[in-house]
């Protein structure tokens, strides 16, 4: 153990001597929780060790990721009380940006303890900014999932990095996840030009540490760590919940005092309308392979709650005959299994009896049809609806 943390020292003067920026690490045994800290006096390097009491890069080098099963006891310690009680209540915004299949609604769903934003391995699933609401004992976090960042090719796209822009209005701290088990590439380079327009504190969250050889660890804070002036800089494992109790803490030293902005019961913002459609299009797109995924639209025609069942009728569409025909399937039965796990994981995440309808149409060349990618956007409906309704009022 002494001897791990001696070589990871010596890495980490290595790696903070270009970028005069202090890496927090932190092992499971309380001793052996440093950093290397090197700022430059002229042209002299002056080196402290400082303790701290926060995250894990020693952790990583030193210790196996969190498994699977520790998930209950994971989310009852996140939830927890870990600050002070004598300290005030803490609310705030945090946006979770990164490239597509980087672990941004993974991260979420971890956190809230129930599932917000769907999962693909897929890239691009994400399609609108979703916030997922983290309750505790001190505290309030409103995470904000959002899509991919990319070059957009078409109207689907360039809505989708609308999403993202409107996603930094009135945040308090703004996250880059990077997948740690990827080279560095020209995307990250795009990402990171892509933050530089959020002026607040801006963390780098590397992701899927638990696929990495350790000894690649520093070398990447590195190649990050020229490129942009992260206020903190955390490996974690999204999946598995790997650092991510230490990372919620920090964000809790620097949200505002403020009162919860939503009720405590409450873990989404997103209409069960919308919510039920993106659970459709998660099954179709796990049914699906090649660029069917990416052509998959899913609208909700009619939802009607009773007081012993809730009906859901929903349109598939697709961009071809022949995607049609891979959604339905030889004598319906892609169709039937897609149906069937979205309405098991809808009666789970709603807690009502479904009967769910679906039916598969085709709209050629749907995601240059500005008219049905506004339909897509809940909060766009939402605010029409609000319009609709202050108009009849008036």
């Amino acid at each position: 153990m002494i001897h791990s943390v001696e070589i990871a020292a010596h890495n980490l003067f290595f790696f903070n001597s270009s970028t005069r920026n202090a890496i927090r690490a932190v092992s499971h045994h309380s001793a052996f929780r440093c950093a290397i800290c090197v700022s430059a006096v002229g042209s002299l390097f002056c080196c402290a060790l400082r303790l701290f009491s926060v995250h894990s890069v020693l952790s990583v080098l030193t210790s196996s990721a969190k498994s699977r099963a520790d998930a209950p006891t994971f989310l009852a310690t996140l939830r927890r009380r870990t600050i002070n009680s004598s300290m005030p209540f803490k609310s705030g915004f945090v946006a979770i940006v990164g490239r597509p299949n980087a672990g941004k609604s993974t991260l979420v769903n971890t956190l809230v303890g129930q599932k917000v934003a769907i999962v693909s391995p897929k890239p691009q699933t994400t399609r609108n900014r979703i916030q997922g609401i983290l309750n505790r004992e001190d505290a309030q976090i409103v995470l904000i999932d959002t899509p991919g960042i990319h070059q957009p090719k078409n109207v689907l796209s360039r809505m989708m990095m609308d999403e993202l822009q409107h996603a930094l209005e009135g945040i308090d701290i703004l996250c880059l996840i990077a997948d740690a088990s990827v080279d560095y590439g020209p995307g990250d380079r795009f990402s990171i030009e892509w933050i530089k327009r959020f002026h607040g504190p801006v963390y780098l969250l590397l992701n899927k540490v638990d696929r990495i050889a350790k000894h690649l660890l520093l070398p990447l804070i590195e190649r990050y760590n020229k490129e942009f002036d992260f206020a903190e800089i955390f490996p974690i494992s999204a999946l598995t919940g790997a650092g991510c109790l230490d990372l919620v803490n920090s964000w809790l030293t620097r949200l505002p005092e403020a009162p919860p902005h939503f009720p405590p019961d409450q873990f989404t913002d997103q209409p069960e309308r919308f919510l039920a459609a993106e659970v459709v299009r998660e099954k179709a797109i796990l049914q699906t392979r090649d660029e069917v995924p990416h052509a998959i639209a899913v609208l909700i025609d009619n939802f009607e709650e009773t007081p012993k069942l809730l009906r859901i009728r929903a349109t598939i569409y697709v961009e071809r005959e022949g995607q049609k025909g891979i959604l339905i399937g030889k004598s319906g039965e892609a169709i039937k299994k897609i149906g069937t796990a979205a309405r098991k994981e809808l009666e789970l995440i709603l807690g009502s009896k479904i009967f769910l309808e679906l039916f598969v149409k085709v709209q050629a060349n749907w995601r240059q049809n500005s008219t049905l990618v506004r339909q897509l956007d809940w909060h766009r409906q939402l605010e029409q609806l609000a319009q609709f309704q202050e108009a009849e009022e008036g």
